[in-house]
């Protein structure tokens, strides 16, 4: 047992210094509630405060970067600046996917009360502040951020993905959207639905393994849609409990017949 009590406290020594999961989380959090005030209790009286306020979540970002182990061989401080230049690119794209949820459910009553209550909201913002660090190289804490949306909200959106503007999700309890998928613009997406790939095998790890969703398509609840050869043209529409794993072209409607095995696909044009 002694060896292995040493080889824990090996691990606990090469660790202790790393930011935890918590901090970089609150970290994510505090980007969102700056950019909407909305979700923040605190008020800021003068725009001087708000620069203070950025430059300190610049300052933490910079910190837990340096202090992240898997990140010995990024430029740091590069890094941090060019997410921050990022930043109001980023906050136009959350307000399309804010503008999507409040012009497509007839259930949301302002912008205001989606981007404060809706989880779908806070899954996408959360994915798309860790899709910029990712894009940026950085490793470890993308997968973090993304990881703690999905345990608040029940959305498992991969840092991965690429996602275009106005993406739509509508409750969102067992979404899931892997990391080679890739998503168009005014894309809606329903619970349970899943995008993911046919095989899990660990030589596919650099390929494309899950499907393209083109403009305008719509996902129903519980539609399962698999391969990275599977691409859903645009403007189809894709029933509930469907399965999917070859293309369809746009302008096509797949429902689930219950009282049958198959899927049936029909042009809306």
């Amino acid at each position: 047992m002694e060896d292995f009590y040493r080889h824990l406290f090996q691990k606990q020594v090469e660790v202790q210094d790393m930011p935890s999961n918590k901090r970089i989380a609150q970290w994510s959090m505090n980007i969102l509630h700056l950019l909407f005030p909305e979700r923040n209790s605190n008020s800021y009286q003068s725009v001087d405060e708000i620069r203070i306020a950025f430059q300190q979540a610049e300052n933490e970002l910079l910190d837990l970067l340096i202090r992240t182990t898997a990140c010995v061989e990024c430029n740091n401080r590069d890094i941090t600046r060019q997410f921050f230049d990022r930043l109001p690119a980023l906050y136009e794209m959350m307000l399309t996917d804010a503008r999507s949820i409040v012009e497509g459910d007839p259930a949301a009553k302002s912008i205001r009360e989606v981007i404060r209550t809706y989880p779908g909201f806070m899954a996408i913002g959360i994915f798309r502040l860790a899709n910029q660090l990712l894009k940026l190289g950085v490793p470890l804490i993308p997968r973090i951020l993304t990881e703690y949306a999905h345990s608040k909200t029940g959305i498992d959106i991969h840092p991965g993905a690429s996602i275009g503007q106005y993406l739509y999700i509508d409750h969102g309890t067992g979404l899931v959207i892997g990391e080679t998928c890739v998503i168009g613009d005014h894309v809606k997406l329903y619970q349970g639905v899943t995008l993911g790939a046919l095989s899990v095998e660990k030589n596919m790890s650099d390929s494309k393994r899950h499907p393209t969703i083109e403009d305008y398509v719509i996902i129903y609840a519980g539609a399962t849609i698999l391969g990275g050869e599977t691409t859903i043209g645009h403007h189809s529409i894709i029933g509930g409990n469907v399965w999917l794993t070859s293309s369809i072209d746009p302008y096509t409607t797949v429902y689930h017949q219950a009282n049958s095995k198959f899927v049936d696909a029909k042009p809306l044009i």
